[in-house]
């Protein structure tokens, strides 16, 4: 049975969710969707005969195209069981993972369930573990994208976790392991079902969900603008031969100010950088002191990691070294060159960031980028002081080409800090500390903060002005076009998660 022609999701009365198919035919190209059953029935038998069986299981698996790329599907259908994950619904979704494994193409989950199927017992967590299973395998081979339209409980919502970009719908999509009830019962603790885990508490606190949308059909608009820029799988061949450079006339000066104390939105300067419309920001909404996401740049799909010094001055902390690693390394995973804009005065300092792990999480930074081998380009635009200058894809971590601007600043700290300490006695001793400060502080400055001192050491391959930065960057990643990795023969590196 043609599902296509049989469910007209267009004539649909309007509701606040949509139906397993419906969803289906609003993400993928018209006409392309196939289900594909597994010899379990499926569900054009099922609805056809007005039937609700477990058979059926809740979930409809298949294969479609989206944006003109070749995809795999599975969506859990509320309406069967409370779309309840069973032996037999986890196997389907396990399969048809395994077949996009396959087939090279990325894999598309939408989730909206109340979890593993209680009265399955163990039979409902070993379909859940099949399908956990089945995403770990897929990590770094296809992109897995998952999006939460409805509860996702308990073991259900480790699945999404897994995968490597998680969508939420405002109001509708929910993540959470123990239910607000359960949690009431045993902690005493009160809050609705939002509260604990709805769309802004994982797209802004948690850090879970990567984009979040106030409605279905403007999601799956998202998902589709995502899919233009990845690619199918990490063994998809590339080519920048071909592709001329197209330069874009902007005075990014305009953009960034000459004092280094004054902030600005690092989205602005990325998207004058790359081609326009292209940037597809990851995470806007978790650690926005951090800026991750993928573009073009005439024409090479780039991903896109910076400091953001509208945010903490631009300063690293636990949640941004997290975002910004995980995705180095899935550009790594799928060799998609990386530009890091560095402008940061270091890690953030406090009491609370140091108990959280700051030392833990900020180690994770420096792990992804010294193990990642894709090319990898870094232009520090102002600020790189302290740890955080290695961490944000420094020469020393591997990176092809450090570029530095001409009004960059790179030390282990700033002036004025750094000339209260050198100087603390003289400074206490002179009779005008503020005069005495001012010129230690240009003298500092010009011997040790200087791009060229840098450039002379090596570390920087050359200072250029800000407004070259897009020809550069846009150069050398086709120069890398078959660049070489030396690997070291070893089973894998141990992450400091």
């Amino acid at each position: 049975m043609d599902l296509n022609r049989n469910y007209n999701v267009e004539k649909q009365h309007q509701k606040k969710k949509y139906h397993a198919i419906e969803r289906i035919l609003l993400l993928v190209d018209k006409g392309s969707f196939r289900e594909i059953g597994f010899g379990i029935n499926n569900y054009a038998f099922n609805h056809s005969s007005g039937a609700k069986s477990t058979e059926y299981d809740g979930v409809i698996t298949g294969r479609a195209t989206v944006a003109g790329k070749t995809v795999f599907l599975f969506s859990q259908d509320f309406t069967v069981s409370g779309g309840s994950i069973g032996l037999n619904h986890g196997r389907k979704i396990a399969k048809i993972i395994e077949m996009a494994i396959r087939a090279r193409c990325p894999v598309i989950g939408l989730y909206d369930s109340g979890g593993a199927r209680i009265g399955e017992g163990i039979n409902a967590l070993a379909g859940c573990g099949e399908m956990m299973h089945q995403n770990t395998l897929a990590s770094g081979v296809i992109p897995q994208i998952s999006i939460i339209v409805g509860p996702c409980a308990g073991a259900a919502a480790y699945s999404p976790a897994i995968t490597d970009f998680v969508f939420i719908v405002e109001q509708i999509g929910q993540l959470y392991i123990t239910g607000n009830k359960v949690i009431e019962n045993v902690t005493g603790e009160k809050c609705t079902l939002q509260e604990l885990g709805g769309a802004k508490v994982h797209a802004e606190r948690t850090g879970v969900a990567h984009f979040l949308y106030s409605s279905e059909k403007k999601c799956y608009a998202g998902v589709k603008a995502l899919i233009e820029l990845l690619p199918s799988s990490f063994d998809e061949k590339t080519t920048y031969k071909d592709l001329p450079y197209l330069d874009r006339p902007y005075d990014l000066n305009q953009i960034v100010p000459a004092d280094s104390k004054t902030s600005y939105a690092m989205q602005t300067l990325i998207r004058a950088i790359t081609d326009e419309g292209s940037f597809l920001e990851v995470q806007q909404g978790f650690a926005p002191n951090m800026v991750t996401g993928f573009a073009r740049l005439s024409g090479i799909k780039i991903g896109v990691v910076a400091n953001n010094p509208m945010e903490h001055s631009g300063c690293i902390d636990c949640d941004a070294s997290d975002k910004a690693a995980r995705f180095v390394r899935f550009c790594d995973a799928f060799n998609i060159p990386i530009l890091t804009l560095v402008d940061t005065p270091g890690y953030l300092p406090g009491i609370e960031e140091e108990h959280k792990g700051v030392i833990r999480h900020g180690a994770k930074l420096l792990f992804a980028y010294s193990e990642a081998t894709t090319t990898k380009i870094t232009v520090i635009v102002r600020k790189a002081f302290g740890g955080a200058y290695i961490a944000m894809g420094s020469k020393h971590l591997g990176a092809d080409y450090v570029y530095a601007c001409q009004q960059a600043e790179i030390a282990v700290m700033g002036a004025e800090g750094a000339v209260s300490v050198l100087y603390k006695n003289e400074l206490a001793e002179a009779t005008d500390p503020a005069a005495m400060k001012a010129e230690l502080v240009q003298e500092y400055a010009r011997k040790h903060m200087s791009p060229s001192v840098a450039e002379s050491e090596g570390y920087v391959d050359d200072v250029i002005r800000l407004n070259d930065v897009r020809q550069r960057v846009f150069e050398d990643i086709k120069a890398f076009e078959h660049k070489s990795v030396t690997k070291i023969d070893k089973k894998h590196g141990s992450i400091p998660l």
